[in-house]
């Protein structure tokens, strides 16, 4: 019987020896290290067999360590047995579910998938463009391998999707870390307004839910930017609001500016709006140039007496001044007619170019036109009518060279009536005091002669 006890020992301090005096990492380090796994099977081998002599050596130990491996087993048993209750406790619990699945009818199941659906549905949507992701509002639990529909299922369902809603038409204020334009985060205020939009009082925040990738919008629309800091500081109540959750500030970010307005209409675009500026600048130039001759006409016409050669009506009188007073009055009437048509090339320069530049810029408009339709027709029968972004380059260009064409045409129009209206003011002033200045001579001329003839005239006796 001891024989058997020592043997029992022995074996038993051998299966355990190793997991006691199993030593961790730092004791390795601390202790001598073992350089083979053969020198560490011979020195656990070598305490085992340490122990065991020291068991042998002591009834007393022997006994101490034969009650506590009985102990240990009885515990063992006892866990052995718990587990085993538990199984059954478990396997009663299984048969229950089953049980009750089979009891439930169509309309219970029904239930169940559309509580599946719309949780699914609500978690997808929250999970791809929703701002109601960056709170801390649960959402609806995930139901896919649910099989039997239970209480808490319902109830967790209909409280989830009450909070988001309540949710929706709220505004949060949370502290997120945000990357400006530069990439640099930094941790910023921002306001969740309900489900429609997040921003910062200096502009909108990127669509999406994820809280650690948030982003500043660096096209933020002006019409929505000047809202922003009044109401993050709560000076005002008012905020514009996308009812299409992105869809509206999506159209006014991509909406092009003058610039590229202008740079949509390709080289026709170019060359109506060169035109245009030469035409205006021709315009403008020929205006100022009939402004200052006007105010000499009018200084002229206030001293008649002086005339000077530095405006028209001034050289009109001079020359007809020069002429020969003897000729015939249909002579003197054609010289002064040169005259004044000798100045009507300066009063009159520059408006034919208005003019045809006014009318050759709609037609380049046109040509714009259909060069971007020529260009819209070529996409459609390559890539077809699926994709419209494809087409949008050459309607743009057919409809912003078009609009160039009439922009450019209408300034135009007015220039070249301003100087027609100036141009033929100032001519009809020029005639008029010609035609006073032949008219005065003709009269002095005819009063004259008259006089002449009655002096020679002989006296008659009463």
């Amino acid at each position: 019987m001891l024989l058997v006890l020592v043997l029992g020992l022995s074996i038993n301090a051998t299966l355990h020896a190793q997991p006691e005096n199993r030593t961790s990492p730092q004791d390795q380090v601390d202790s001598d290290e073992v350089i083979s796994l053969r020198q560490a099977r011979e020195a656990a081998q070598l305490r085992d067999q340490q122990r065991l002599m020291r068991l042998l050596e002591s009834e007393e130990v022997l006994a101490r360590e034969l009650e506590q491996a009985r102990e240990a087993h009885k515990v063992a048993e006892q866990k052995q047995q718990a587990l085993r209750v538990q199984e059954s406790a478990q396997a009663m619990v299984e048969a229950r579910l089953y049980a009750r699945q089979g009891e439930q009818d169509d309309a219970i199941a029904a239930l169940l998938n559309e509580l599946k659906r719309h949780a699914s549905e609500v978690r997808n949507a929250l999970g791809e463009d929703s701002w109601l992701a960056l709170g801390d509002i649960p959402l609806p639990p995930r139901l896919e391998e649910a099989d039997v529909l239970e209480r808490q299922h319902v109830e967790t369902v209909v409280d989830s999707l009450a909070a988001l809603a309540a949710a929706s038409g709220q505004a949060q204020k949370m502290s997120l870390p945000v990357a400006d334009a530069s990439g640099e985060v930094i941790e910023r205020d921002i306001i969740r307004l309900g489900d429609f939009a997040a921003f910062t009082p200096q502009a909108l925040l990127q669509p999406g839910n994820d809280p650690d990738h948030l982003a500043l919008q660096a096209d933020t629309p002006a019409e929505v930017k000047k809202w922003l800091a009044p109401f993050s500081a709560g000076d005002n109540r008012m905020m514009a609001v996308d009812p299409t959750q992105g869809s509206v500030f999506a159209a006014l970010q991509q909406r092009p500016s003058l610039i590229e307005r202008f740079h949509q209409g390709g080289y026709v675009g170019y060359i109506v709006v060169a035109l245009g500026g030469l035409g205006l600048l021709v315009a403008l130039v020929q205006y100022l140039y009939l402004l200052g001759v006007s105010m000499k006409v009018r200084r002229q016409r206030r001293q008649p007496d002086t005339l000077t050669a530095d405006n028209p009506l001034g050289r009109v009188l001079l020359r007809f001044a020069g002429l020969d007073k003897h000729l015939a009055p249909e002579a003197l009437e054609a010289r002064l007619d040169e005259a004044v048509l000798a100045e009507l090339p300066r009063i009159e320069r520059g408006q034919p170019l208005v003019k045809l530049l006014a009318a050759i810029a709609p037609l380049l408009g046109l040509l714009g036109t259909v060069t971007g339709m020529i260009v819209t027709f070529q996409s459609i029968t390559v890539f077809g009518t699926g994709d419209p972004q494809l087409m949008a380059g050459g309607i743009s260009q057919a409809l912003v060279t078009t609009v160039l064409g009439l922009v450019t045409a209408v300034p135009l129009l007015f220039a070249q009536t301003a100087l027609s209206s100036r141009s033929r003011t100032l001519t009809q002033v020029i005639e008029g005091q010609a035609s006073a200045a032949l008219a005065d001579h003709l009269d002095s001329n005819e009063t004259l002669l008259n006089a002449e003839a009655d002096h020679a005239r002989p006296a008659t006796l009463v």
